[in-house]
C-alpha cells in the first residue's frame, strides 16, 4: 500500500494498525463475531486479508483459512507471519489482482467457505459491490455469510470534515460518495445501498456498531446507534435463506 506518495512496507502497516487502542478495540470485537458465527474446523475466506493478523488469529481458534490480498507487500509480510499455518495447510494465501481474483475458478462444492470475513474496511475500496458479492456468492457454501468490517457513514466523529458535509447531499440522494484516499477512492455507503449491492445473492441480515451491540438490518432508528462508531459490522447472509420475524416469518428490511 501506499501513503503520501510513498510505499509502506508490511510491517509499518502493522505498527500504524495496531497503535490505536480503538484500533485493537474493533479488531477484537469483529474477530469474537466471527468466531461465534462459525465453529472449529469450518472454512472461512478473509478477503483484503491485509498482513495476516485476522488470518492468524483464525487458524489459532481452529478454522481453516484461505486468505487473498492485492498488496503483494502485505502478502509477503502474512507469508512470514503465518508461516507455521501455512506449512500445516491451516492457512493458504492467495494473490494477484482485484479482477484475476473475480475471474478465478470458483471452487468446488466441497471447498466452499462457511464465511467470508472482510475486516478493516476493504470493501470500502470497491466501487461495484454487485461483483464481488457475486464473486462471494461462488465462494460459500448454501449456507455461507459474509461478515464486513466499512466505515460507517453515520458516524458522527466524521463531521467535523468539510469533506463530509460537501456529500452529504450525495449520501442522502444517492445513497454513497467517494472520497480520494492514500490508495484510491473510499467509498461510503448508506445500509440501504450495501443492501441494494449485494442482492440477488445475500441480504443483509444484520448490522453490529463496533461495539458489538447486534440489531436487525431493517431496525428502525438503527443509523443513530451507528453514529457513535467509525465502524459497522454487517452480516450478509445467502438470499435464499429467510431472515427470521415474528412468528418465524421472513421479514422485509428496511436498512437506513
Amino acid at each position: 500500500m501506499k501513503a503520501a506518495g510513498r510505499v509502506v512496507t508490511g510491517a509499518e502497516y502493522v505498527s500504524a494498525i495496531t497503535a490505536s487502542e480503538s484500533d485493537r478495540r474493533y479488531r477484537g470485537e469483529f474477530q469474537r463475531l466471527a468466531l461465534e458465527l462459525t465453529a472449529r474446523g469450518k472454512s472461512v475466506f478473509d478477503f483484503g486479508c491485509g498482513p495476516g493478523i485476522d488470518a492468524r488469529f483464525y487458524a489459532e481458534h481452529g478454522l481453516i483459512v484461505s486468505a487473498y490480498d492485492i498488496d503483494a507487500r502485505m502478502c509477503e509480510y502474512l507469508a512470514g507471519y503465518c508461516r507455521d499455518f501455512i506449512a500445516t495447510a491451516a492457512v493458504t494465501l492467495h494473490g494477484g489482482g482485484y479482477r484475476e481474483f473475480l475471474a478465478s475458478a470458483a471452487p468446488a462444492d466441497g471447498a466452499r467457505v462457511e464465511l467470508v470475513t472482510s475486516n478493516f474496511a476493504p470493501l470500502n475500496l470497491v466501487d461495484d459491490l454487485r461483483e464481488l458479492f457475486a464473486k462471494f456468492a461462488a465462494l460459500t457454501s448454501p449456507t455461507g455469510a459474509v461478515l464486513a468490517s466499512v466505515l460507517s457513514p453515520y458516524y458522527a466523529g466524521d463531521l467535523r470534515y468539510l469533506w463530509w458535509w460537501r456529500n452529504l447531499g450525495r449520501l442522502l440522494t444517492e445513497g454513497r460518495y467517494a472520497v480520494r484516499g492514500a490508495q484510491a477512492l473510499i467509498w461510503r455507503r448508506r445500509l440501504a445501498d450495501f443492501a441494494l449491492q449485494c442482492a440477488p445473492h445475500f441480504h443483509l441480515e444484520e448490522v453490529f456498531p463496533g461495539n458489538h451491540t447486534s440489531m436487525r438490518a431493517g431496525a428502525r432508528g438503527a443509523w443513530v446507534q451507528l453514529t457513535t462508531c467509525r465502524f459497522m459490522f454487517l452480516l450478509f447472509r445467502k438470499a435464499d435463506l429467510p431472515v427470521e420475524g415474528s412468528a418465524g416469518q421472513p421479514r422485509a428490511a428496511r436498512p437506513a
